[in-house]
């Protein structure tokens, strides 16, 4: 019976620190809209020859330039000759797909859909992220598949339509280049997340934090050239750029990326599609409190009905728990009488 329960408490307390990790990631990304807000604000005040020099791209850009610094320092143990030689073609095709995917086209195909159509419809399309997400991850890497988190997911994705369409005059949806932008841009960071699912099982963090970062910043950095044109990065290193981007470097890119790969590497696909389906309400209160923006009337019942999506989500967490305890202690019960029935059988 004790070997039963040394080994399912290090598994649950590993899931519900991936699950946490999970949440807190979803809150960084959540306010890094806010974030880049105020950071442009700043910039429109400190303009250079009649430009801002903060812009999201040059944020994204330099911000990933500058965590390469505190990764290096922490994970450099990781880069040894015995590490690196057990990664295979396989490891590096992963590691190469996921640097393409996360850090050059998810931004690219956003930035894209962006300047194409609303921000309010780029987010309605991106509202579909966490049901798919829980119907790739049980197609494709084989998870269990969680009906609960999927209605919750579901449930959470009418919540965020509610707020989008009671904040908006026009009611009018249109599936045009933006709308087909943002939704390819929700399905590659899909395949981000199932890639580095998969990356992180076999390879070490350190290794998988700063190549993805340093050969999806290259990916990024061509990649936007080519959208947006040889220009595009001509204020970069501007010393207002470089004063002010340690803030979006260390919250957003540094915190926000450690804590979603570990939170990928331990949580369950149900409690990351489950803390990705609170990002718009989330996304909305910090805009609230850092740039005392109106969240319009859909605030109200549009999160009313996210908050009852994390409710059914949760509870199926309960059941689960309840089912697993219920089937170890079942499991305990069986061994413990398979065990008193070989003494009497020796005893006999």
């Amino acid at each position: 019976m004790s070997h039963t329960s040394t080994q399912v408490i290090p598994d649950a307390s590993k899931i519900m620190f991936g699950a946490t990790l999970a949440w807190i990631a979803v809150l960084i990304y959540a306010s890094s809209n806010s974030i880049v807000s105020l950071l442009a604000e700043i910039g429109s005040q400190n303009r250079v020859m009649g430009r801002n020099v903060i812009t999201y791209c040059n944020l994204l850009f330099v911000g990933s330039l500058m965590s390469m610094v505190p990764m290096v320092i922490m994970f450099w143990r990781d880069w040894t000759w015995e590490n690196l030689a057990k990664l295979g073609r396989r490891h590096w095709a992963i590691l190469t797909a996921s640097a393409f995917f996360s850090s050059a086209l998810t931004p690219g195909l956003f930035f894209y859909a962006i300047e194409n159509t609303t921000v309010t419809n780029v987010v309605l399309m991106g509202r579909i992220e966490p049901p798919l997400f829980l119907i790739a991850a049980w197609a494709i890497l084989r998870e269990e598949f969680e009906p609960w988190s999927f209605v919750a997911g579901l449930v959470a994705l009418v919540g965020a339509v509610v707020m989008i369409v009671m904040n908006t005059d026009d009611n009018s949806f249109v599936f045009g280049k933006g709308e087909i932008g943002a939704l390819l841009a929700t399905l590659s960071y899909i395949a981000s997340t199932l890639i580095a699912r998969t990356g992180l099982r076999g390879i070490p963090m350190g290794i998988f934090a700063i190549y993805r970062t340093a050969v999806g910043t290259t990916f990024y950095f061509f990649l936007a050239i080519y959208l947006f044109g040889i220009n595009h990065f001509e204020d970069v290193f501007h010393p207002v750029v470089w004063q002010w981007v340690w803030i979006y470097a260390v919250i957003v890119v540094i915190c926000g990326q450690f804590a979603w790969a570990l939170g990928l590497k331990y949580a369950r696909s149900g409690d990351v599609s489950l803390a990705t389906s609170f990002s718009p309400l989330a996304a909305i209160l910090i805009a609230m409190m850092l740039l005392g923006e109106d969240p319009g009337p859909g605030l109200i019942p549009g999160g009313a009905i996210i908050l009852a999506a994390i409710g059914i989500g949760q509870y199926g967490r309960m059941r689960r728990q309840h089912q697993a305890d219920s089937d170890a202690r079942k499991l305990a019960r069986d061994r413990a009488l398979e065990h008193e029935g070989e003494v009497n059988f020796k005893g006999a």
